[in-house]
């Protein structure tokens, strides 16, 4: 059973709300209000609910009763009570035609006097306490699974350029390393640009096969066969790369990923989707499917215009979802006029998620010895960067370093000269 949702639930802006989308499910909703409808009909559009085959009609718990007394039930039923009749004595003339195996969400009334307790023992799952928005109802059936079913639902993070080669495979290689290593989540790096992947190479691996071997197979991809596919890099880091060959061209359809994204959530508690620049059906699918977006932007006005209009369309297609982030990349470059970060900031009417400084030796040392940023300098900045970012999309909170004290370099020489006292002197031979 999930817990009674109330009127103080987490903001669904808020980033350590994670809620795991459904599977292919029927939903039937039966609504006493105007409000409620337009809620429930809202989340059918959600991103979570995409699979999930949702109807919404008026009429309450006595419509409910009277549709299913000559038809089957859905896999799920939102009901709601306007307090003006016994909840109990209709949840009771609904199990009467109600079948087994059908999960039961009721909306309730502030006038409802029904125990919790009652409300369990006659088969209902949860218990929302009205008046809902659009985002209770997604929270509350996609709860009904995620918790019932005791899977780990992996959080999908989508990293993707604003412009080819401002570095976002880059900084999606970095991030999910550090994920892995300073959060001890077990990850996956997808590499998505099967003709030009070059995760490969950033993780110094060469495995031989990966996300071709997994979208290609004539069969539907399971948890065994992504097991095989997965090159380990480090204890809590595993890779699914990219061919990088051109003897074939690599036309997918929207849908072709879903299935290798719906296995490996069953497994992994975090993903990371290197994609590619590019703008179709199955990278705005990707996109608009993922928990967290990172766009990577370099300082200037093709990057400004471009990642404008990304977020612009992505938050109009996920509208319950906390706006997709940005970072800007390879700021200071030496003899580039470049866009200050207030300006670009300003257009976008949201602070980027980090601004990561140019450093062509740092980088290229990285990438040519097969290296992440912190293996190459555990205390430069951009490692603290991308240690941040990674709290931050797994729900975190930024890593912040302890004050120094002012009395440090005093405490240190005294420490320095009572050690110094206190060792044995050595006698004279």
């Amino acid at each position: 059973m999930t817990a009674i949702h109330d009127e103080d639930a987490d903001d669904p802006q808020h980033p350590e709300e994670h809620i795991a989308p459904v599977p292919r499910i029927s939903v039937q909703a039966f609504c006493e209000t105007e409000q409620t409808l337009n809620a429930v009909t809202a989340a059918g559009q959600d991103r979570r609910l995409a699979k999930a085959h949702l109807s919404a009609k008026d009429g309450g718990l006595a419509a409910a009763i009277e549709a299913y007394e000559s038809m089957p039930t859905p896999n799920v039923i939102v009901i709601e009570s306007d307090g003006t009749r016994d909840i109990l004595e209709g949840l009771d003339d609904l199990a009467g035609v109600c079948d087994p195996g059908t999960r039961v969400v009721v909306i309730g009334n502030p006038n409802d006097t029904a125990p919790y307790r009652e409300l369990v023992r006659r088969g209902v799952n949860d218990y929302v306490v009205g008046p809902v928005e659009t985002l209770d109802v997604v929270r509350s059936i996609c709860s009904l699974f995620s918790a019932s079913e005791a899977i780990i639902t992996g959080r999908v993070i989508a990293v993707v350029g604003a412009k080819g080669g401002v570095g976002a495979s880059t900084v999606a290689h970095n991030l999910a390393w550090t994920i892995a290593r300073d959060l001890s989540l077990d990850s996956v790096v997808i590499d998505l640009d099967l003709a030009f992947g070059t995760a490969g190479l950033d993780y110094n691996q060469d495995p031989v096969q990966g996300i071709a071997n997994a979208v290609l197979s004539q069969d539907r991809p399971d948890t065994a066969l992504m097991e095989r596919l997965l090159a380990k890099c480090t204890d809590r880091l595993s890779l699914l790369a990219a061919p990088a060959t051109l003897d074939r061209v690599y036309d997918f359809g929207a849908e072709a990923f879903d299935a290798v994204f719906d296995t490996l959530r069953m497994t992994t508690p975090c993903i990371v989707l290197d994609v590619p620049h590019q703008w179709s059906g199955w990278t705005r699918r990707a996109l608009v499917n993922a928990d967290d977006i990172v766009i990577v932007a370099e300082p200037d006005l093709a990057n400004l215009r471009n990642t404008k209009n990304m977020l612009s369309v992505l938050k109009a297609a996920r509208p319950n979802d906390r706006p997709p982030l940005y970072c800007i990349n390879q700021v200071g470059m030496a003899k580039r006029a470049e866009i200050e970060v207030k300006a670009f900031a300003k257009t976008m009417e949201s602070q980027p998620i980090a601004v990561i400084p140019f450093d062509s030796k740092l980088f290229s040392t990285a990438a040519n010895n097969g290296q992440m940023i912190a293996e190459v300098s555990r205390t430069h900045r951009t490692t603290v960067l991308f240690q941040n970012m990674a709290n931050r999309l797994a729900g975190r909170g930024e890593v912040k370093k302890p004050k120094r004290s002012l009395l440090e370099p005093l405490l240190k020489k005294l420490k320095g000269k009572s050690g110094r006292s206190s060792a044995p002197h050595r006698k004279a031979s």
